[in-house]
């Protein structure tokens, strides 16, 4: 049975909540387990994966969960390029399973619509991601 770790950025409550409900339905279709641990915001999302990836407890993949809106300034940009870049260098160097559910979105609406489980559900795409990952590596790395 896989084993998840959802790593969520708690910065947009209602967002975050919807994303995680999401992950459940996934896992639990794929009859799949995971622990959840909050972080913030999404810039604290890399910091905790690279923590994660050294953790006692074994984990298949892992999963990512965020939301950044952008604003009057440029704040938007620079989270998103660091967040984004400092992920996929720890998943190319780690071999890490991951599946990306940081939303980057223009306004709260987009966001909502995204992270609704019974709409978009990226929070469900990002676990299956994982999950899918996770299978890949076993199969190419066993």
């Amino acid at each position: 049975m896989p084993h998840l770790l959802v790593l969520e950025a708690r910065y947009y409550t209602e967002i975050n909540d919807n994303l995680l409900k999401g992950v459940e339905k996934a896992c639990t279709e794929a009859n799949a387990t995971f622990d959840v641990v909050s972080v913030p915001g999404s810039y604290e999302l890399p910091a905790a994966l690279n923590l994660a990836r050294r953790s006692k407890t074994h984990y298949d993949g892992f999963v990512l969960l965020g939301c950044v809106i952008r604003g009057a300034t440029s704040h938007y940009d620079h989270i998103c390029d660091s967040v984004f870049q400092t992920v996929q260098d720890l998943v190319v160097a780690h071999d890490l399973s991951v599946g990306q559910g940081i939303l980057t979105c223009e306004t709260y609406d987009q966001a909502f619509e995204r992270a609704d489980p019974t709409h978009m559900n990226y929070g469900g795409k990002a676990a299956k991601a994982a999950l899918t990952m996770a299978a890949l590596k076993q199969k190419l790395c066993a």
